[in-house]
């Protein structure tokens, strides 16, 4: 698996699968990248401790912002 510089984190899954993640994280008010970055903050904490806690804040600015599909 190859890992560029851009940010961008690519990652196939079955439609389906895809279709009840989006609609799960709708019911609990959030975006895929939010919940994701979450999810690293979290095991980079447990796993590293090399968590960067200002990635996850809800004012942390992106390029992407408002793109979540």
């Amino acid at each position: 698996m190859s890992c560029g510089s851009s940010g961008r984190v690519v990652v196939e899954v079955d439609p389906a699968l895809k279709k009840r993640l989006y609609a799960a994280l709708s019911l609990d008010g959030t975006t895929l990248k939010h919940w994701f970055l979450q999810r690293v903050d979290a095991y980079l904490a447990e796993h590293k401790g090399l968590a960067d806690r200002s990635t996850t804040e809800p004012g942390a600015r992106s390029r992407t912002k408002g793109r979540h599909r």
